[in-house]
């Protein structure tokens, strides 16, 4: 019985992972009060980092068009200097400059983050954050398409990007917070948005495989491990596209208010 329940806690982290990682209110801040709630401790961070890449292949699925498309378009003009390329190969240049601040701040803070903030007082107060600033844009229109970015709106949202790292303040809300304040348009701020979020997640997963399967509590819990991986899968896949579906109807004011429940629910009770 210990052991059907300690499958269904794994298979109810992914879930919840997986469903929050799309959709802007902290896939991580969920994971730091259900592993309290579960009383299930998990050192390091090779777990998140696993459910993480669960949502990464979601991702590819959602967005296989798009990523087919920049990388023949991107092909194209490198090697055909095709003008009607050019705006994808620029996508794809902003793209890499946004994730460098992410890589290079992970790299440096890591363990601060896994250590010090991963504890549920602190994903209180950065959900509140979340909250706040999901509140500021919730009406925002912007006019940017993809071909009218420039440098500096790549490193605004790479920069916010950097910032989710903290748990309880969303990737995808922060960066879609950040590329609409920067003038993007809904549609373009939540594709880069997504877009940006696979060579971090990519490259997060490739530098930690030797941990996850040094992790010591790998072989012990790899079932589990399993379980909660596939669930993310499933759960990302249809909670991306129940979030594509909410920003075109710009609806960021009920995650808003979501984030404030929870964040204030977290400060007092847990």
């Amino acid at each position: 019985m210990t052991d059907l329940w300690l499958l269904i806690k794994y298979f109810l982290l992914g879930v919840f992972q997986g469903f929050t990682e799309p959709i802007p209110i902290s896939s991580s801040g969920h994971l730091v009060i259900l592993r309290e709630l579960f009383n299930i401790n998990i050192k390091g961070l090779s777990f998140e980092i696993l459910v993480n890449f669960g949502s990464l292949i979601a991702v590819l699925l959602v967005f296989r068009h798009d990523i087919i498309r920049l990388i023949q378009n991107g092909w194209l003009y490198i090697t055909k200097r095709e003008e009607k390329a050019k705006g994808d190969f620029q996508f794809i240049i902003f793209l890499v400059i946004a994730t460098i601040p992410t890589g290079v701040l992970g790299l440096l803070f890591e363990d601060i983050i896994s250590e010090k903030l991963s504890k549920p007082i602190v994903v209180g107060f950065t959900l509140l954050l979340t909250g706040a600033a999901l509140w500021v844009i919730r009406n925002l229109r912007g006019e940017k398409n993809d071909g009218d970015l420039r440098v500096k709106d790549a490193l605004i949202v790479g920069f916010a990007q950097a910032v989710a790292l903290i748990p309880g303040i969303s990737r995808s809300g922060a960066t879609i917070v950040a590329a609409m304040l920067v003038g993007m348009k809904q549609d373009t701020a939540l594709r880069f948005s997504f877009l940006l979020y696979i060579p971090v997640s990519l490259g997060i997963t490739m530098l930690s495989f030797t941990d996850i399967i040094s992790d010591p509590n790998f072989d012990a819990l790899a079932i589990p491990y399993l379980i909660a991986f596939m669930a993310s899968i499933v759960a990302s896949f249809y909670a991306l596209k129940w979030f594509i579906n909410i920003m075109a109807k710009g609806n960021l004011k009920y995650f808003a208010f979501y984030c404030f429940i929870v964040g204030i629910l977290v400060i007092l009770f847990i």
